[in-house]
């Protein structure tokens, strides 16, 4: 008999599920299709949940992906665990910002979604001095959105933790719970 706790879910749900307790301050601005991350944070912001620091997840919604990458670096330059959710162009958008942030050693993650089969949006930021982690499954996702997290906090990097958009993203599986 097992112990695991196990639930059914999508990509998006994973990565907003495990990024959830890490995080002090979400920067959104919804894009399809990591919208459903986003809309999760905060809902269960405006629901009272907690994250492992006792207090629900500030969640802040700006105008534009530009806005997103902007309040993420402040955020993060005023101490708070800040995490973002994007897909492909609006990550295009946050690369000015995530030369900063990197160059400050600031502890940020950004779960993101490739939506063409050939990473080319997600590459584009390599230089940036994002470290990069790639899921290709639903439980990729829950495991390695948790190691992205605590990797950040403890090497005090950035760190893209990403995806395919519209297939792992919305892929249902039924995965183990960290």
């Amino acid at each position: 008999m097992s112990n695991r706790r196990t639930q059914t879910m999508d990509g998006n749900t994973a990565a907003a599920y495990i990024s959830y307790p890490f995080t002090e301050v979400a920067a959104i601005f919804p894009i399809t299709p990591s919208s459903p991350m986003a809309e999760l944070t905060d809902a269960w912001a405006a629901q009272g949940k907690k994250n492992l620091f006792g207090a629900p997840v500030r969640v802040v919604e700006m105008q534009s992906e530009g806005g997103a990458a902007g309040a993420l670096h402040g955020s993060l330059q005023g101490g708070a665990l800040t995490t973002t959710y994007t897909a492909s162009q609006g990550l295009l958008l946050m690369i000015p910002n995530m030369y900063k942030i990197a160059g400050e050693l600031l502890p940020a993650v950004s779960n993101s979604l490739s939506i063409f089969g050939d990473h080319q949006d997600v590459m584009a930021t390599r230089q940036t001095g994002f470290a990069m982690l790639a899921s290709s499954s639903v439980q990729d996702v829950m495991n390695l959105g948790a190691v992205a997290h605590l990797s950040a906090i403890e090497a005090r990097l950035p760190f893209i933790h990403f995806f395919d958009g519209f297939r792992t993203s919305h892929e249902i599986q039924k995965i183990e719970l960290l």
